[in-house]
């Protein structure tokens, strides 16, 4: 009765280590794939041009007119 009882703490033990590989493997893996993907996203990222901002002329020049370029906020008083 005392060896199946160790052999069953053995197999049990086994499982919980082997489960615990196997969520520390998966873990990595997805830490892994989401750094792979902001460094590629981060890489593009400078090369996409900002679209152009044109501002309409108004028939009244006394309002002031703010608009963002993408580089900052522009106030025209």
């Amino acid at each position: 009765m005392q060896n199946i009882r160790a052999l069953l703490y053995g197999l049990v033990g086994i499982a919980a280590i082997g489960t615990l590989v196997v969520l520390t493997a998966s873990l990595t893996l997805a830490f892994a794939g989401m750094l792979a993907v902001f460094t590629v996203v981060k890489a593009m990222t400078p090369r996409l041009k900002p679209a152009p901002v044109r501002a309409k002329a108004k028939s009244t020049q006394s309002e002031m007119r703010v608009w963002n370029d993408g580089r900052g906020t522009i106030i025209d008083l």
